[in-house]
């Protein structure tokens, strides 16, 4: 596993042995940072993120290699959260993140109140956890955490739909590559109910 591009680009990452512990892949990750770029590597500079269920951090960390200005890495495992460290350690990374270790209420709640508003929010549970997909996008959907210009995007298996809309978060693009997809969801999005594969 590594960085795919930008001012880290080639460095390795460590990763941890488990079920629960699934990196997105890097394959699976070009292709998401490929989709938010659109060709314009300074298409990310300066922008907010929230890395829910962050893993290794791998999301959030090429996030911040592609110019960044904040990543909150959520994650709530401690030997997850110690990989995440060590990772941007490894890379000499000393700001422009933060590392939350609580309850999804809690983080939000407590970010809400510092009234941080998040350009682009990720959210990876492990597959067995199904029903984190539902609650997740349902706290958002009610969070001022995310705007009108916000875009939610979920990685899932692709076997399993966690649904087109939450309340005013509606999907707008589902993109399969193997057995993954994401789903990209939008406040007040127009729904597409066409699936792209790569």
């Amino acid at each position: 596993m590594r960085v795919i591009a930008g001012k880290y680009r080639g460095h390795p990452l460590r990763s941890l042995n488990g079920k629960d512990i699934r990196p997105t892949s890097d394959r699976l990750r070009e292709t998401l940072f490929n989709v938010l770029t659109s060709g314009n590597p300074t298409a990310l500079e300066g922008t907010v993120w929230l890395d829910l269920f962050a893993g290794t951090g791998a999301v959030g960390i090429e996030a911040l290699s592609r110019g960044a200005q904040q990543v909150f890495f959520v994650e709530t495992s401690a030997p997850a959260t110690k990989v995440i460290e060590q990772n941007l350690q490894n890379l000499k990374i000393a700001d422009g993140y933060r590392i939350l270790r609580d309850d999804l209420a809690g983080i939000l709640w407590r970010l809400q109140r510092e009234h941080v508003a998040a350009d682009i929010v990720f959210l990876d549970p492990p597959y067995r956890m199904q029903d984190a997909y539902e609650r997740t996008l349902m706290a958002l959907a009610d969070s001022s955490l995310v705007w009108a210009m916000s875009l939610v995007i979920a990685e899932h298996e692709k076997k399993f739909d966690p649904g087109a809309e939450f309340g005013s978060l509606r999907r707008v693009r589902k993109l399969v590559q193997g057995n993954s997809t994401l789903s990209f969801y939008r406040i007040g999005g127009r729904p597409d109910l066409n699936d792209e594969r790569l």
